[in-house]
């Protein structure tokens, strides 16, 4: 394979693999960028990005910039003349003239089956959603969000156990490869652009801590899809004693009788929660101002009770 210099942008754990990808490559990464530390955690301690720690452990050269899309970026770009621009989950709209300025252009790693779940948080939407497959697809950059004409696709099912973390962990890894198929095809002439099909689009916005929040009034495989969605970021939450119950791990109740959010049951291994159509099995969970712990030890500290609903707000409570 012929070697290309390349230009990395990239940000959080998913761009790792495909990083690492193009070191192990006969290619050169002649630059990473990255955004800038950010606060993070309960402590506010400054945080360095995932891309930041690889690419410093793997002695590549390191820029940080809060905006790319200045002169003085696209001067230095261009002396130092990359071939293409790989862009993983960056963070930031690129302008036309940054895009258009490597021999080859830029080639996103985005995590769905485009046109699919443009956005930010595909993989995060399509649990929610339910859907049974999702995939990465490689694209050449167009000014518009995820627009770019296609280049390779592949599929990937959704289990009915994956997370949000698990399934980006996979996805990173077939991007990874997928990448490297598309740099060899483009390095032989040989790249398709497929134009995007704009009316079979959807749109995966940007995650909120309130998307987090379980509907209990939803069928079960509705509650259990955003719980998996949701973790572990923003977090899947309920109710409880007037502060949050975050919910970690959950299964498929036995069903029973009961209003939403209603406590059907409790033993050592679960809490049972009333949905619209059944029911939901919290098998592992964390209140506000406390560690995760499994059911059995939240029963026993905290004594939930058949038959009430201390899981859906007090105004909800009955209606």
């Amino acid at each position: 394979m012929p070697v290309m210099r390349i230009a990395f942008m990239g940000t959080p754990d998913f761009a790792v693999p495909t990083l690492k990808a193009l070191v192990a490559s006969p290619h050169d990464v002649v630059l990473v960028v990255t955004q800038p530390d950010r606060r993070a955690g309960r402590g506010r301690r400054l945080a360095a990005p995932a891309v930041k720690v690889a690419a410093l452990g793997l002695g590549l050269p390191l820029e940080q910039h809060a905006d790319v899309n200045t002169d003085g970026f696209l001067e230095r770009l261009s002396a130092l003349g990359p071939d293409v621009l790989v862009v993983v989950a960056f963070g930031q709209i690129l302008r036309k003239e940054l895009l258009e300025l490597p021999r080859h252009g830029a080639v996103n790693v985005h995590a769905s089956l485009l046109p699919k779940y443009r956005g930010t948080a595909p993989i995060n939407w399509a649990i929610v959603d339910g859907e049974a497959e999702t995939g990465v697809t490689t694209m050449f950059m167009a000014p518009k969000v995820d627009a770019g004409e296609i280049i390779l696709q592949r599929k990937m099912p959704i289990s009915e156990l994956d997370t949000a973390g698990s399934l980006s962990d996979r996805l990173s890894e077939m991007g990874a490869r997928l990448l490297l198929e598309t740099l060899e095809l483009i390095e032989r002439g040989d790249a398709p652009r497929i134009a995007q099909d704009k009316t079979r689009s959807s749109y995966a916005r940007k995650l909120a801590k309130a998307d987090g929040e379980i509907d209990w009034a939803q069928p079960t495989r509705r509650v259990l899809d955003r719980i998996r969605g949701m973790t572990p970021w923003p977090g899947a939450y309920t109710w409880y004693g007037g502060g949050v119950l975050r919910v970690e791990r959950a299964e498929p109740g036995r069903g029973g009788s009961g209003a939403p959010g209603e406590v059907l049951s409790v033993d050592d291994e679960a809490v049972e929660v009333a949905t619209a159509d059944g029911s939901v099995r919290l098998l592992e969970v964390c209140p506000q101002g406390s560690c995760s712990m499994t059911s059995g030890d939240f029963v026993r500290g905290y004594r939930p009770k058949v038959g009430t609903q201390p899981f859906v707000r007090e105004s909800e409570a009955g209606a």
